[in-house]
């Protein structure tokens, strides 16, 4: 171990709403010896490298937003993606996060110091830091996902990733291709349609859309919400209840709600595309939240155009400016541009967190498939925490409110290990083997369990990235954790004590 690494009692990786969120609640609990290890020049997470153009959330601002940090300004109902980024810059400053925020500061791997029971935290410019507790919060959507395409590599034009945007080429009068057809390329493909002289758009499946209930936040409605901050609390509440009953929508794919989606989701197909063969291929074959459900008002407008061609196939190799599709036709175009989305069932790779005995949690997913309890812990990691870990993702509601839960358990966790003195917190075998046993039969009967092949699954074809329920019933899972689902180690103390000194309690969870 380098004799001259940083000793930090929490270290947490990411500064997006994960990362920044745990951060603000160790401060508020009064717990100052915490670092916040960011790799890019400044904070944001995926709001920081998304700046494709019509970037926006599909959550309403004031529900996506923190609930111990409003913001009473939002512009729109859906907030774009500059405003969100600059909603968490704003999260820095007000609660004095700059001290605890390191820059530039990207992570090589992680490594368990079995000898020191300490986490070694090596950055990628050769330092070292020694951190008792590690809380990742890099979130599942920020890795892009490359299909791996022959001869990509030498396409004559600009080729890039819609994570990753390249604002510095002219795109007015190219031919354009797009790959994918997901929640980003909804967004940045209206944009593009009304540049391009030929839009080429590659859609192996196509997705449910329904309309975007947008508006404009005008200044007197501002102006309320900061007079009374009760009524936009009323108006978060009103927005969560409503997201909520999305659950009994989409959960079950044989019930009259979701068949009334499915519907509503037609008929706005209908309306927004005349051209019957195009209106073909955008229907999607699979039920209705098999996959992500997409909000647009603009997406079909611009697929309806007579210059957007669709190629229902993947993208298969490129020869020059030729691309090459799955159905066996060519299309010649000048810029690529890749709305594939993210790595996200392997979104940890191998070599990167090295536990207790060299295990490699990476190779372990990898070859089993992520499991975690409650998405938070996994077994053989101790003091090692995950923020939207495996299962915990949602499909209706605001993933913020996922997030926070666990901020509290992990908060609770850290203090618990505080009072008792325990050097070590490890997650049970059985609690989590329980918990995924659990979550893996509720899914079983949801429609995200119904047949199609989405992000969601895992190489394994399992389900590892939502959390099967509502909202609610995830919070009150995490308010009433049990103790004995952990490991607790104290050389100084016998196990049985650290475990047994303080009784079952429920958590209290920040309000919706």
């Amino acid at each position: 171990m380098d004799q001259a690494a940083q000793q930090v009692g929490v270290v947490i990786i990411g500064a997006g709403f994960a990362g920044l969120g745990m951060a603000i609640r160790l401060k508020q609990s009064a717990y100052q010896d915490f670092l916040v290890l960011e790799q890019a020049a400044v904070v944001g997470g995926c709001w920081r490298d998304n700046t494709y153009p019509g970037c926006a959330c599909d959550i309403p601002g004031h529900l996506y937003g923190f609930s111990f940090f409003s913001k009473t300004d939002w512009s729109r109902k859906y907030a774009g993606q500059d405003e969100i980024h600059q909603y968490l810059q704003s999260c820095v400053e007000h609660f004095q996060l700059t001290p605890h925020v390191r820059l530039s500061h990207q992570v090589a791997r992680l490594q368990f110091d079995d000898a020191q029971q300490q986490w070694l935290v090596h950055l990628t410019d050769g330092r070292t830091i020694q951190a008792r507790v590690v809380v990742l919060g890099r979130g599942p959507l920020s890795i892009p996902k490359w299909p791996a395409i022959t001869g990509l590599d030498r396409f004559p034009g600009p080729v890039f990733h819609s994570s990753r945007w390249q604002h510095q080429h002219d795109l007015q009068g190219k031919r354009i291709a797009v790959i994918g057809t997901g929640a980003s390329a909804i967004q940045f493909i209206p944009h593009l349609a009304g540049l391009a002289s030929q839009l080429t758009v590659f859609q192996r499946t196509p997705a449910w859309v329904v309309p975007r209930p947008d508006r404009v936040i005008g200044r007197r409605e501002q102006a309320l919400y900061r007079r009374w901050p009760g009524l936009q609390r009323a108006y978060r509440q009103w927005l969560f209840w409503v997201h909520e009953l999305r659950y009994l929508g989409m959960a079950d794919a044989k019930g009259w709600p979701h068949r009334l989606v499915e519907y509503l989701a037609g008929k706005h197909l209908r309306s927004q595309v005349p051209d019957p063969e195009k209106r073909r291929l955008l229907t999607p074959n699979y039920a209705l939240g098999c996959k992500r459900v997409l909000l647009s008002n603009d997406y079909y407008p611009a697929m309806n155009q007579a210059h957007v061609k669709i190629v229902p196939a993947g993208l298969n190799a490129v020869e020059g400016r030729t691309l090459l599709a799955g159905d066996g036709s060519r299309h010649e175009v000048d810029v690529v541009v890749f709305g594939t989305g993210f790595e996200v069932a392997e979104s940890l790779p191998p070599g990167w967190i090295v536990g207790p005995g060299g295990v490699d949690l990476g190779a372990q997913w990898l070859q089993q498939g992520m499991q975690a309890y409650r998405g938070v812990a996994t077994t053989g990691m101790p003091n090692l925490f995950f923020l939207v870990g495996p299962n915990s993702g949602l499909g209706h509601n605001s993933l913020v409110l996922m997030i926070e839960a666990q901020i509290e358990h992990i908060l609770q966790c850290i203090q618990h290990m505080q009072t008792q003195h325990a050097a070590l917190c490890e997650v049970q075998p059985t609690a989590q083997q329980a918990f995924n046993e659990q979550v893996q039969q509720q899914l079983a009967g949801t429609v995200w369990a119904s047949g199609c092949q989405s992000w969601y699954l895992d190489q394994h074809g399992r389900n590892t990235t939502l959390w099967p329920g509502s909202v609610v019933a995830y919070q009150k899972l995490m308010r009433t954790w049990s103790v004995s689902d952990y490991h607790w180690t104290n050389p100084g103390l016998q196990e049985d004590r650290v475990a047994a000194s303080v009784a079952d309690q429920p958590a209290d969870v920040a309000a919706v």
